[in-house]
């Protein structure tokens, strides 16, 4: 087999060595086909076939390959359909392969690209005859994953940048696409844009964004990983916003109390930092200032400051805001009365800018004006009740505010009174007439229809100089209102004081109350009342012992607890204005109560320690009685008797003595007693001095001997108990317990008693332990026992 294919091979490159001569014009020695040149496109790195001639069943095929700008074929493979034979050098155009004729080309390299040529040889006719074809192999490369090169990842705004996108390999034509997304919005192309170079001169903000490019050629396309370029800038001049928005002339404004909102926006890459001033002094760092609660204070001139830190650079802004503040409180309405008119005012000063204020009546309105605004109108037609309205419009208030006037008459008429001065100089003519709106004017008339004075409103008051001659004299006041017809009136007629008293002449008990009634009976102006006392003093408001009492007209002078030496009397009333006076005397005579009978002292001892005294008493003769008084004087011990003091007072009348303690047992004191009956004192009694009571031991006798003979009972029942028991420790006294025959013959003996005779209250009480006649033993000496009690008080 070997030796086959050698031979053929033998043959076939003979034939080769030919092939020159062929395109020299000499005739070959063997038939040939027609050969053809066929272009072919390969990709680099895949698998290729390429196709022989349509020979069925050649002999031998043969495989050489000229690579460009060369003339010399260089063998590839071969095969006589039994073997096949590779040349080594064929590994550069890839893993060459036969399959029957055709070649197959795995992993395709780009050395591979050139001038292939396929001979065969076959057998026709019993000749041989060759078949060859051209193939021209053009290897295409896919373009690599392309990459967005930047020349600087940072720009500043108006520099040149150049954006490349680069890719390893690539058969051309490649062709390149661009897309830009910026950095919060969405991917998008850009347009007119194809080269692989792209030269932003100078570029900008609007550059800023994620570059993604492509690169294609007729083998493949591909897309590069996007790359973000950051160009810095800024920062721009800062635009100041304010919320609520509110704009007066060149300035913002912001009511006063309401939330003002001071936003600052400086376009900066990277972001601009923010510090706001106030009057040029710093209130806050950040974009947005908040003031929660505007105040008149933050009125003023506001600069943003913006800073860009990568490239330290600043711009700023400035605004101005106004404070818009309305008046304090409300606005005020007053109307004033003018002839045949009403004057109507409407007034609410302060506040920034200044208020506008209209009047609106039933008939129309007023031109407005600011602050303060008069408005005339006529007051014909006008009904009562008529309302005007003030409305006062501010930029800082929500809704305008009112101040309203409704116009009425007084639906009384004029009051005139004298009303009283403190001096007498002067008569006071007083006109009122309360109510309307506006009030009424009021005007002063003598009896001759002279004017007194100017008109004026309520209360109109006029001073005449007093004399006598006013007296009798009659005044009008005569008052007069918009919305009033005719003009109402009131007169009044001046007159010197008249006075009566009740009772001249008042007699009163002594202790008693007596009252002294004054009655005033005209007098204009309304006179002074007072009372004057014995002494022609006046009488002050409440003094001692007295009450005074005004009811209407009338004054009363209330004496109370009457005393002859003080209050007996003659009393004046007297009433005065400024045109003279008048009085009346009333006689007060205050009488003593009848004297009381006469006491005298029925007993005075001393009591217990001598601290204390029982006093007794009795009463001698007619006469009233309401109490007694007990007086006592010390004498000390070498000194001179002291003055009378009180030691008991009130004493009830019916009482006849009474027990007086807090006593020195070493002074000596003297008593005396005297009856009262009401304020009058009778005779006092006798003085006297204590003594000392007479012994009583009556009380004391008793206590002892009861106290005794218990005790003795006692003692008496446990001798005889043990007596009866052992008769053989007290023999006799056994024989006198048990001899009852010798007891019986001898007697009974008598009861003992105890009399008290009038001695006993000295205090002694004598008692005997025996009784007379009562039998004795020989052996027993009778004694006799005195016993004597004394009580101490």
């Amino acid at each position: 087999m070997a030796g086959g294919l050698t031979k053929y091979l033998y043959l076939f490159f003979c034939f080769l060595l030919q092939l020159p001569l062929q395109s020299s014009g000499e005739p070959l020695p063997t038939l040939s086909a027609p050969s053809r040149e066929v272009p072919v496109k390969g990709i680099k790195g895949d698998s290729l076939e390429l196709a022989c001639t349509s020979v069925s069943t050649p002999l031998v095929v043969f495989w050489s390959f000229t690579p460009p700008g060369s003339l010399t074929p260089q063998p590839i493979a071969v095969t006589n359909g039994a073997e096949v034979k590779v040349e080594p050098g064929a590994l550069a155009l890839g893993a060459v392969s036969l399959r029957n004729s055709s070649l197959v080309l795995e992993g395709l390299q780009i050395a591979a690209q050139g001038r292939f040529l396929c001979q065969a040889l076959y057998s026709a006719g019993g000749e041989l005859h060759t078949a060859y074809s051209y193939i021209i192999l053009s290897v295409l490369v896919p373009v690599s994953k392309p990459r967005v090169r930047l020349s600087s990842p940072s720009p500043v705004e108006g520099a040149s940048l150049v954006v490349a996108c680069v890719i390893r390999e690539g058969t051309g034509p490649v062709s390149f696409a661009w897309q830009h997304q910026e950095p919060q919005g969405s991917q998008g192309a850009l347009t007119e844009r194809s080269e692989q170079t792209l030269h932003l001169e100078p570029v900008n903000r609007t550059h800023t964004g994620w570059y993604i490019c492509s690169a294609q050629n007729e083998v493949n396309r591909l897309n590069s990983e996007r790359v973000y370029l950051d160009v810095i800038y800024g920062p721009d001049e800062p635009m100041i916003t304010v919320e609520p928005l509110a704009i007066s002339e060149d300035s913002y404004w912001a009511s006063e109390r309401e939330e003002v909102t001071l936003s600052c926006l400086a376009p900066s890459n990277p972001p601009s930092r923010y510090v706001w001033l106030h009057d040029h002094i710093q209130v806050y760092s950040g974009p947005t200032y908040i003031i929660a609660r505007a105040h008149q204070s933050h009125a003023g001139h506001y600069t943003c400051l913006a800073h860009n830190s990568y490239l330290d650079t600043h711009t700023q802004a400035t605004i101005q805001l106004t404070i818009f503040y309305p008046p304090q409180g409300q606005p005020t309405c007053a109307v004033f009365p003018d002839t045949g008119a009403v004057v109507l005012n409407c007034s609410w000063p302060g506040g920034f800018p200044e208020a506008q204020l209209q009047w609106e009546g039933p008939e129309g309105t007023s031109p407005s004006a600011p602050t303060n605004l008069t408005w005339t109108h006529l007051s014909t037609h006008l009904p009562n009740g008529s309302i005007f309205s003030c409305i006062a419009q501010h930029p800082a208030l929500a809704q305008p505010v009112f101040c309203r006037i409704t116009l009425w008459e007084p639906t009384s008429t004029p009051t005139c009174s004298t009303p009283i001065m403190a001096r007498d100089q002067f008569v006071m003519l007083s006109c009122e007439w309360p109510g309307g709106e506006p009030s009424g004017s009021l005007t002063w008339y003598d009896a001759e229809e002279q004017l007194l004075g100017s008109s004026r409103s309520s209360p109109a008051i006029q001073l005449l100089r007093a004399h006598e001659g006013l007296a009798g004299k009659e005044f009008t006041c005569r008052g007069t209102h918009p919305l009033r017809n005719p003009d109402p009136d009131c007169r009044l007629r001046l007159e010197a004081p008249r006075l009566i008293v009740d009772q001249p002449h008042v007699s009163v008990l002594e202790g008693r109350e007596a009252w002294l009634d004054c009655l005033l009976l005209g007098g204009r102006p309304p006179p002074e009342l007072l009372w004057l006392g014995p002494q022609q003093l006046p009488m002050k408001p409440n003094p001692p012992h007295y009450t005074l009492q005004q009811r209407g007209p009338r004054l009363s002078l209330i004496l109370h607890d009457a005393d002859p030496a003080h209050h007996s009397g003659v009393y004046h009333c007297l009433a005065q204005n400024a045109l003279g006076n008048a009085s009346h005397s009333t006689l007060l005579e205050v009488q003593r109560y009848p004297a009381p009978p006469n006491v005298t002292i029925s007993s005075l001892t001393y009591g217990r320690h001598r601290s204390e005294v029982r006093l007794q008493w009795a009463t001698q003769g007619p006469g009233n009685l309401t109490g007694f008084l007990v007086e006592r004087r010390a004498s000390p011990a070498g000194s001179e008797p002291g003055v009378w003091e009180r030691a008991a007072a009130d004493i009830e009348p019916e009482s006849r003595g009474r027990r007086l303690g807090g006593l020195d047992p070493g002074v000596l004191y003297a008593f005396r007693v005297w009856a009262l009956n009401h304020r009058t004192a009778g005779h006092p009694s006798e003085v006297k001095t204590p003594v000392d009571p007479p012994f009583n031991a009556y009380p004391a006798v008793l206590g002892a001997a009861g106290a005794g003979m218990v005790v003795a009972t006692v003692a008496s029942l446990l001798v005889f108990q043990y007596a009866a028991r052992h008769p053989e420790t007290f023999p006799q006294l056994g024989q006198l317990l048990f001899s009852t025959d010798r007891t019986s013959a001898r007697g009974n003996p008598q009861d003992r008693r105890a009399m008290v005779d009038p001695e006993m209250q000295a205090g002694e009480v004598p008692m005997s332990t025996t009784t007379p006649g009562s039998p004795l033993e020989p052996n027993d000496t009778p004694v006799n026992v005195t016993i004597t009690v004394t009580a101490t008080p």
